[in-house]
């Protein structure tokens, strides 16, 4: 059953302002209608028993509780660091001054 035509696609493409000409119109025509005609089929399909869902699988939130801790101490901060130049932990450059 065909439900959009080539003609149909034309008005739909001049609004969204796409050139589609000839052939394309018609294919972009059959392509629409076997979506729809695919979505017509899953209305068919009984769901009166089906629970609502927000998702297919079982959700939960996997964060960690959000919990002050201490932190490390400089001294140990500065152990650990690669490179330091006191009380600072040096890091490499990523940002370049070309471009400001």
């Amino acid at each position: 059953m065909t439900i959009v035509t080539a003609e149909i696609v034309r008005q739909v493409a001049r609004l969204a302002r796409l050139r589609l000409e000839g052939k394309e119109l018609d294919h972009l025509a059959r392509q629409i209608n076997e979506i729809l005609e695919y979505v017509r089929q899953l209305q068919d399909i009984p769901t009166d028993e089906v629970e609502p869902t927000s998702h297919v699988l079982p959700l939960s939130n996997v964060l960690r509780k959000d919990e002050r801790q201490p932190s490390l101490s400089q001294e140990i901060v500065m152990a650990i660091a690669p490179q330091k130049q006191p009380p600072f932990v040096k890091v490499p450059k990523i940002i370049d001054d070309a471009s400001r």
